[in-house]
Order: structure tokens, then sequence, then C-alpha cells
């Protein structure tokens, strides 16, 4: 598109031509080309503070969801921990509902797909992973306080449907498999089996505060796979 004027850029007033078509050319003042040039840095510039100063108060949100909860992270105290000023917090976020929910959806809590051959070693091995992330990922310190936000947000209702969707996923996957390979019956409902399965493991972790040990997760899954009226 552009015609060579690299020659002329120590000139002050020396043109460059621009070739649209092969019958047209524009003159090109040198001085408009470093202008340009010079608001693309600018540009380039700018968007990585952006991105610096977003991630810089995601990271403090997630933070101060992980030790007070959604109750009490406030835009002021992000700012503090952040470092960026509350204007440009707002500048990004309108409100703090919103950064919550931005904060929020950074939840790692979709667990990775097994594939051993087996369906029920799979679900073994997804079960234990959850069980040994629960007493310590950072998540497990945020969900119950956006479960109970979600009763008055809808925002956030929808924020917990996802989180829970990307928990489920892989459960679901393994269970869709062992249903067409026949290891898993195909009467049983597989959201009714993912039930069965993280049901016991929400309940120690967040109600008995019991041990989530290896051999209970197995068990779990176990119970979880019995066709109903199988002992």
């Amino acid at each position: 598109m552009l015609g060579s004027f690299e020659a002329c850029l120590s000139g002050a007033h020396c043109y460059a031509t621009i070739q649209y078509r092969s019958d047209i050319a524009f003159p090109l003042d040198v001085q408009i080309v470093r202008k340009i040039r010079s608001q693309q840095k600018k540009s380039a510039e700018t968007d990585q503070r952006v991105r610096q100063s977003k991630k810089a108060v995601l990271a403090a949100t997630y933070e101060l969801l992980s030790e007070e909860g959604l109750a009490n992270v406030s835009v002021d105290e992000v700012s503090k921990r952040s470092g960026v000023a509350k204007t440009t917090i707002y500048r990004h976020w309108p409100s703090r509902t919103m950064l919550l929910l931005d904060a929020c959806s950074q939840m790692g809590t979709k667990p990775q797909l097994p594939d051993t051959g087996s369906a029920k070693s799979d679900l073994e091995k997804l079960a234990v992973q959850v069980a040994a992330r629960l007493p310590t990922a950072p998540w497990t310190r945020v969900l119950p306080s956006v479960i109970d936000a979600a009763e008055r947000d809808a925002k956030l209702a929808a924020l917990q449907k996802r989180i829970h969707h990307d928990m489920r996923a892989a459960f679901h996957s393994v269970i869709e498999r062992g249903q067409k390979s026949g290891e898993i019956s195909s009467s049983q409902d597989p959201p009714e089996i993912i039930a069965a399965i993280l049901g016991p493991l929400f309940y120690r972790r967040w109600f008995s505060r019991e041990p989530l040990s290896e051999t209970f997760v197995k068990n779990v899954v176990v119970r979880a796979l019995a066709s109903p009226g199988q002992p």
C-alpha cells in the first residue's frame, strides 16, 4: 500500500507516495507519517498499561474475596491492595458488582478430563482431584459467599450457574462415555450420579469438616454408580 519513504524520514519537508491504485498517487508528508507512528506507539503503550492495571485489580479482588468473602470486599480495599486508583478501577468496571463478577469468573473450578479407559476409574480420578482441591484451593473459600449472594442477585446467580456447570462438565462427559460403552447403565441419570458424587464431598468440606480421604472418595463413586436395587 505505502510507497517507499524510509529514505526521506530525515528530511523535514520530504514527501512520499501512497499508491492506492496504479494510476492514482497521493502525496504524504513524512511529518504526518511520523505523527501516525508516534500515536500508534502511544496507543500500544496505553494498551499495555491498561492490561497491567486490570490484571493487578483482578488479582487483588480475588485475594480479598478469598480472605474476606464477597460481602466484605470494597473498591477502596481493592484500590489499596492493587495500587490502582479508584477512578481507574471505575473506568474499567462501572460498579462494584461488575468488578466482583469479573473476579469471580476467574475461579478455576473446572477439573481436567481423564481418560483411563474405564469410566469408573475416570470418575474416581475426577472425584479425588476435586477432593484434593477442596481444602486448599482459593475458590473453595469464595464459593460459599457466591452461593449466598446468588440468592439476592440475578447476575451472581448466573455466575454461580456457570461455575456449577464448569465443575460438573468433566463428570458429565465421563458418564456419557461410560453409558455409550455400556459400562454405566443408560437408565441412570447423569445429573443424579454427579450429585451423588459431589454431594458427600461438599458436605464434608463445608458442613461436617471430616477428612476427605481417598478411600472415602472412591467409595462415594462406587455407591453413586450402583444401579437401583443393586447392593
